[in-house]
């Protein structure tokens, strides 16, 4: 996967970087795994704006993605890879032996053609579903589920992965992407590989209209405000706003949002590394 920077033919091209999307080979999607989408525009059951910052944007369909991956036993083929416009990564159509079709997360390096298989029976390829038990230390995997017949909750955004660096009685530790090393039940399901669609994070709209067509509006600066609608609102001039903080008045740089004792901290083996100013 790569991308490409436009000719500024027009000024909304000058800055604008797209992926090259080599990856796509299917233009329309499956009809009997899409489902419509409704979108509240920011308003509540009266019709009142609660959110701000939200609304319009193009019309859309959500893709049913299978996270549990529980087709265990029977081979699927993969028919085609395609985009689906309500996450970042790209998704796969798989055509099941008995007949059924599914999405699937793509993993890098997933083909056109290529057989998966879930389950006990699976091999480490990229695509597999298997469980943690069965998984080969330093494996690089995705779409982790937290409990077993959940569904894969971690490690599903574009470029996303993590490790399996070890295993111990009924469970296995992952190094996650943000540098957490966490403990998950070794019967766990999770697919092989890393997710598609890795450059995304490379690409930039190039004009505030692409911003509007994903149904996000303009935000107002908290320091541009005053005093009674923000925090950092007011003052003399260009004021700098004091330090960072929402319109409730939670900072935004350094304040610990996580609860001090969670239940789930047992489980966490190392606490993730926090970036360094």
């Amino acid at each position: 996967m790569a991308v490409r920077k436009l000719n500024p033919v027009t000024p909304g091209q000058r800055f604008k970087i797209i992926n090259k999307n080599e990856e796509l080979t299917g233009h329309r999607p499956e009809k009997s795994l899409l489902v419509a989408k409704k979108r509240s525009g920011g308003r509540n059951s009266q019709g009142k704006m609660t959110m701000r910052y939200m609304g319009g944007g193009h019309r859309k369909l959500l893709r049913v993605v299978d996270f549990k991956r529980n087709k265990n036993g029977i081979t699927g083929v993969v028919k085609t890879i395609e985009y689906d416009p309500n996450r970042t990564a790209n998704i796969a159509l798989v055509h099941y032996a008995d007949g059924e079709k599914r999405y699937i997360l793509a993993p890098t390096g997933l083909k056109e053609g290529q057989q998966l298989m879930s389950g006990e029976k699976a091999t480490p390829e990229i695509g597999n579903a298997m469980y943690l038990k069965d998984v080969p230390l330093g494996t690089l995997v995705h779409n982790i589920e937290m409990r077993p017949g959940q569904g894969g909750k971690l490690a599903r955004s574009a470029g996303a992965y993590a490790q399996l660096a070890a295993r111990e009685g009924r469970f296995a530790t992952l190094k996650m992407p943000s540098g957490e090393s966490r403990m998950i039940l070794a019967t766990c399901m999770v697919t092989i590989g890393t997710v598609s669609n890795a450059d995304h994070n490379k690409e930039q709209h190039g004009k505030a209209g692409r911003s509007r067509w994903f149904g996000r509006r303009p935000r107002t600066r908290g320091v541009a405000m005053n005093p009674v609608d923000h925090p950092m609102g007011g003052g003399e001039g260009r004021a700098s706003g004091g330090h960072p903080r929402s319109r409730t008045g939670l900072y935004a740089k350094g304040y610990k949002t996580r609860k001090r004792k969670n239940a789930s901290d047992k489980y966490i083996v190392e606490k993730r590394k926090r970036k360094k100013k």
